[in-house]
């Protein structure tokens, strides 16, 4: 008799969706809610103290992707950070073209203002990728024309984890004269990224995936680019982003990206130990199961595995009844009911990619939460499986 128990404490394995502030940064962050409150715009030295803080924030942060400080602009999160450097982009160099080239499995904050632009005149090419997502760099060059103006591709994928070839892309973007951004969200730090060296023109960045507090995210902009405006109505952010100043996410922020810098070594190897050790026992346990990204040029929390015959939303109900926290991919489409459309452009069937779960670790997973895991999730498999008449029908043909 299947039978689910509802633990008192909760194993949460939805760090690709947000990461729990950590006290490190809570403690970092309020005195600028209490305290140091003023307004970085006032001219009074108990306001423009603050402008000093957020100056050295500015430059912990530049620090960890070989940036200048002035290059880097804080924003709302990533999702503004990718809509400001396609739309502004576009409004700034469509004299020269009307081209832009991305991925198909980018996340919908790319794909979304693609489809906005495209309204606006914008010619988009979305490139392939193949079956472990990595994007098709013969196909990428190929797309471009004396038109393209700019390409945008993910660092790390939000879904799958696989990590993209950004050197790689970088230097046929220079080749071409053409823009390059990447939207970093799930990678900056959790891997080593270096502007300079991968010729990346824009990046995007979110406090929120690396312990850091939600609603605060930045855009490098290298120097020289000289995209318009985002948001209008004031001078901050060097008269590009205007606004008052979320000092205190900005002062998290930058905690967050300095502790996820120093650490990261021997924070991501833990990590990738525990993920792997994940990866082995399910599919060696569960059959019928597909591993979905590149095995080893993944983020290192990233996890996302296919179970046949079986419903992903009904597997993450009974994974929550059982106190796991998961997801079927972005948590920007969990109320969706069409497959993932990363799943299916690296060529899974839509009855596979339905019964698709991600798992995303962090440094304070165990080995202990992970056995129980895999307990459940053999249960939930079984038991979902035990009610699917394709389930059956398949038993039936290969006995």
């Amino acid at each position: 008799m299947y039978r689910i128990e509802r633990r008192l404490g909760m194993i949460y394995l939805d760090n690709a969706a947000t990461t729990r502030t950590t006290p490190e940064v809570v403690s970092a962050m309020m005195p600028y809610f209490t305290e140091a409150y003023g307004n970085p715009s006032s001219v009074y030295s108990f306001a423009s103290n603050n402008k000093v803080a957020i100056t050295t924030a500015r430059t912990q942060i530049a620090e960890v992707m070989n940036a200048r400080p002035e290059d880097v602009y804080f924003t709302a999160g990533g999702t503004e950070s990718n809509n400001w450097a396609l739309k502004e982009t576009f409004a700034t160099y469509q004299h020269k073209g009307n081209h832009i080239i991305t991925t198909k499995i980018e996340h919908h904050a790319i794909l979304h203002t693609c489809e906005w632009l495209e309204k606006k005149g914008a010619q988009i090419t979305y490139v392939n990728v193949d079956e472990e997502g990595i994007v098709k760099l013969d196909e990428l060059e190929k797309a471009i024309t004396d038109e393209t103006i700019l390409i945008s591709v993910m660092f790390a994928n939000n879904e799958i984890g696989t990590i993209q070839p950004i050197r790689e892309i970088g230097a046929i973007a220079k080749a071409h004269g053409v823009l390059f951004h990447t939207d970093a969200v799930q990678a900056f730090g959790q891997v080593p990224i270096d502007v300079e060296a991968m010729n990346i023109d824009m990046l995007s960045a979110s406090g929120h995936k690396i312990h850091g507090p939600k609603g605060i995210g930045a855009l490098y902009i290298k120097k020289g680019i000289k995209i318009r405006s985002f948001i209008h109505g004031g001078a901050q952010e060097r008269k590009r982003r205007a606004g008052t100043e979320n000092v205190p996410g900005i002062i998290g922020m930058a905690k967050a990206v300095t502790l996820a810098a120093d650490t990261m070594n021997e924070r991501t190897a833990k990590i990738i130990k525990l993920r792997d050790y994940l990866i082995e026992r399910v599919m060696a346990e569960i059959p019928y199961t597909k591993l979905n990204g590149d095995k080893v040029k993944r983020l290192p929390n990233n996890t996302n595995i296919s179970f046949r015959f079986i419903e992903g939303e009904s597997l993450l109900i009974m994974l929550d009844m059982a106190g796991i926290c998961g997801s079927s991919g972005s948590a920007c489409t969990s109320g969706s009911l069409d497959p993932s459309h990363v799943l299916l452009a690296i060529g899974l069937p839509h009855e596979i990619a339905h019964g698709s779960l991600r798992l995303s670790l962090s440094e304070e997973t165990t080995k202990e939460e992970l056995d129980t895991v895999v307990v459940e999730l053999k249960k939930i498999v079984e038991k979902l499986r035990g009610m699917s008449p394709l389930y059956e029908d398949f038993v039936k043909k290969n006995s």
